[in-house]
């Protein structure tokens, strides 16, 4: 027959008891040492019997694993800190949200039924402070946007006024500008009017009048030169 499976609870009996604390305590730190030479392990294992004895192994120096235990447990605990104080605070915010979502539907007409009347009333002045926030508001859009378009309409009338001054300006030059048109049409007009005047030379064309008359006085009866000098006719008596 096979070996029958131990209970595990406390040997009352106290030879017993030692004797399996002696056993397990050997295959234990046996456990332990093949554990640190087969895995490259770090390994510190303290016993304290029943009667105060202390049992230890350790494959390096036992106060610098008990030094790395303590950090990495302090480490732990404040990871275990910061996480259960994230956790706090995510649950806390969870409640206001909820909070949150439960007066917006009640400012929204929603879920009044379990409300009494102090809390109804209490929600009709923070709907009363809420549509007085929002009146306000929009009069102070409206107030800005009515200084913005009277600004804009100043700066649109002056510029209106600058056009109207250029254009009378305009206005004038071209006033002007027509006097003096006007002015030249009239001297030209005035010297297309005045007759040319006569010169006598050669070049010149003959009056006839003054032809007629030439012809007309007595040719006298000595005779004489004509010289041409310059364009111009000498009669010479010889």
């Amino acid at each position: 027959m096979g070996r029958g499976k131990i209970p595990i609870r406390r040997i009352e009996n106290s030879t017993n008891r030692q004797v399996t604390f002696c056993k397990r305590r050997n295959g234990l730190l046996k456990k332990t040492r093949e554990l640190s030479i087969l895995c490259d392990a770090e390994v510190g294992v303290i016993v304290f019997s029943s009667t105060g004895k202390l049992y230890e192994y350790s494959n390096t120096s036992m106060e610098t694993i008990i030094e790395r235990f303590n950090k990495q447990n302090n480490n732990h605990h404040r990871l275990m800190d910061a996480t259960s104080a994230i956790k706090g605070e995510a649950a806390s915010l969870r409640q206001q949200l909820q909070h949150l979502q439960e007066n917006h539907r009640q400012l929204m007409g929603e879920e009044l039924s379990g409300l009494g009347i102090n809390q109804l009333k209490h929600l009709e002045n923070q709907l009363q402070m809420s549509l007085n926030n929002v009146r306000n508001k929009k009069d102070h859009i409206f107030s800005d946007e009515i200084k913005e378009l009277q600004q804009k309409g100043s700066l649109i009338r002056r510029q209106n006024e600058e056009l109207h001054k250029k254009i009378d300006l305009i206005h004038n030059e071209n006033a002007e500008l027509k006097k003096v048109i006007e002015a030249r049409h009239k001297e030209e007009e005035r010297a297309a009017l005045k007759p040319p005047c006569a010169i006598k030379n050669r070049y010149d064309t003959l009056d006839p009048n003054s032809l007629q008359q030439r012809q007309s006085q007595p040719q006298p009866s000595e005779p004489s030169a004509e010289v041409m000098i310059m364009g111009y006719s000498l009669k010479l008596k010889m």
